[in-house]
């Protein structure tokens, strides 16, 4: 009897094992830290108002009237509610974050303040699940450390960008286990995906700094891929 069940479930295992393998993915894995996602909220609201964080960083990334932006990761909505009177009614902002509370939180600020030029959909930790072709400028503040598999996810990012779009990213200058990522890094990693760094500036009474880039050349295949060392240096 004993040899009658492992002959049945002999194939349940093989499949189970071929499913798993199936599943790996095909990106390399970083070689470095992976900052836990703590908090829905990076600072206190206000605290950022005070040093005019998203007004700067909007300036710098040209926000305009008409623009079509992502806000990834976004969190208790930051920078997603000071999007949508900049872009306008004929502008879109989607906001999308991996926590469904966050998200369904995130929804509900929407409705409450009534933006109607605001969307908010659930992405994945390695894929930002964006419609092709479709945003000007694609935000990423103060997340990018917490991405598990950095080319992975900016490999899925290319095709979403308009002709001429831009990936903006604020982060903290500190190691990717203390929630921020060195600039060095962050170059090497977009770089090694396809990307050119555009603009680089720090943030005025902040260890933070802006970061901008735009595809250039083609999207290379996932295993081509190289990966940066932890200081890129």
């Amino acid at each position: 009897m004993p040899g009658r069940i492992f002959s049945l479930l002999a194939p349940l295992l093989f499949l189970a094992a071929c499913q798993e393998k199936a599943q790996e993915s095909p990106f390399p894995s970083p070689k470095r830290p992976v900052s836990p996602i703590t908090s829905a909220s990076y600072s206190n609201e206000d605290a950022r108002d005070s040093v005019r964080e998203a007004e700067t960083v909007m300036d710098l990334a040209d926000i305009g009237a008409g623009m079509y932006v992502a806000d990834i990761g976004a969190g208790e909505g930051y920078y997603t509610v000071r999007l949508a009177p900049l872009v306008g009614r004929k502008g879109r902002v989607l906001a999308q974050d991996i926590m469904p509370e966050t998200r369904d939180a995130l929804a509900s600020r929407v409705t409450r303040e009534d933006l109607h030029n605001v969307a908010v959909k659930l992405g994945k930790p390695n894929d930002p699940l964006l419609p092709d072709g479709s945003f000007d400028r694609v935000f990423m503040i103060h997340m990018y450390h917490e991405i598990e598999r950095p080319s992975e996810f900016l490999w899925n990012l290319r095709p979403d960008l308009k002709k001429n779009g831009r990936v903006v990213v604020v982060d903290a200058d500190r190691p990717t286990d203390r929630h921020g990522t060195p600039p060095r890094l962050l170059i090497c990693e977009f770089a090694a995906v396809g990307y050119q760094l555009t603009r680089f500036e720090q943030l005025q009474d902040s260890e933070s700094y802006f970061a901008q880039f735009e595809p250039s050349g083609g999207r290379p295949e996932p295993k081509d891929i190289p990966v940066c060392p932890a200081a890129a240096d």
